[in-house]
């Protein structure tokens, strides 16, 4: 699997001095996310995502692992994202969700600060959409509500690395891969990613599948296993694709 490709071209800190007279349309167009082919997951969305997509698990720089959902078998492509610009599936990732918004960490990690990517066509100081800042220079309902969504977010992110972690401590999880047959018989090996061993998991020591189950892990650690059938409808929605948009994604 290719690095997570970032969504934000010009992310900036949201201010009142400078964005007093914006707007924010968001509208029903995932034009920002048609060629990213994996977004990360937190936990709490595993049941929700696990119908639609696969779950898999990549290592970061840090040595830290974080849920992923794969969206497109090739770099730059995102098979849920129509021709239309309309997502697909039934469930949105939140990661996507939050788009064109963002949390920045300051330097000493002890502040998040509102960000937003200037970039985002629907970005605008034509009243489109949802203000973002009142008359009297308070931050609009909107942004009050995204606010809590994002803190919501962040939350669920700090128990989400606490399950990654304790799969990692258990010796969970392995490099898998997964062979991806073309429409001309071409077959390619998708890698990069890592996979709960089954087998370890249903030889852990009472104690252990205790203590998983008490936090409501073990749950995640079968949806997850549960959501690599997807790899069959991912490669179905891959096949399907434009000619013109498979050269796209391969290049």
């Amino acid at each position: 699997m290719s690095k997570q490709l970032l969504i934000y071209e010009k992310a900036v800190a949201l201010s009142k001095e400078k964005h007093s007279k914006w707007s924010v349309e968001v509208g029903d167009s995932f034009a920002f996310a048609a060629q990213v082919n994996s977004v990360p997951l937190m936990a709490a969305e595993f049941g929700a995502a696990a119908a639609d997509y696969s779950i898999v698990f990549v290592r970061g720089e840090d040595e830290t692992y974080v849920p992923t959902v794969v969206l497109g078998l090739q770099q730059n492509q995102n098979v849920f994202v129509d021709d239309q610009q309309h997502w697909t599936a039934s469930y949105i990732p939140a990661f996507v969700r939050r788009y064109p918004f963002v949390f920045a960490l300051s330097e000493d990690k002890k502040t998040f600060t509102l960000c937003i990517d200037e970039a985002f066509a629907g970005f605008n100081q034509s009243n489109r959409g949802q203000k973002l800042f009142e008359k009297n220079g308070e931050p609009s309902k909107y942004v009050g509500d995204l606010l809590r969504f994002l803190q919501d977010f962040e939350s669920e992110f700090v128990k989400t690395r606490s399950f990654t972690a304790n799969l990692d401590e258990l010796e969970l999880l392995e490099p898998m891969h997964a062979q991806i047959s073309s429409q001309t018989g071409e077959k390619t090996t998708l890698t990069g990613f890592y996979c709960v061993n089954r087998e370890k998991l249903r030889n852990l020591s009472g104690k252990s599948l205790a203590r998983l189950s008490a936090t409501g892990e073990l749950e995640l650690a079968y949806l997850h296993l549960f959501s690599l059938k997807n790899f069959q409808e991912l490669q179905r929605r891959s096949a399907q694709l434009p000619n013109e948009r498979e050269a796209v994604a391969q290049g």
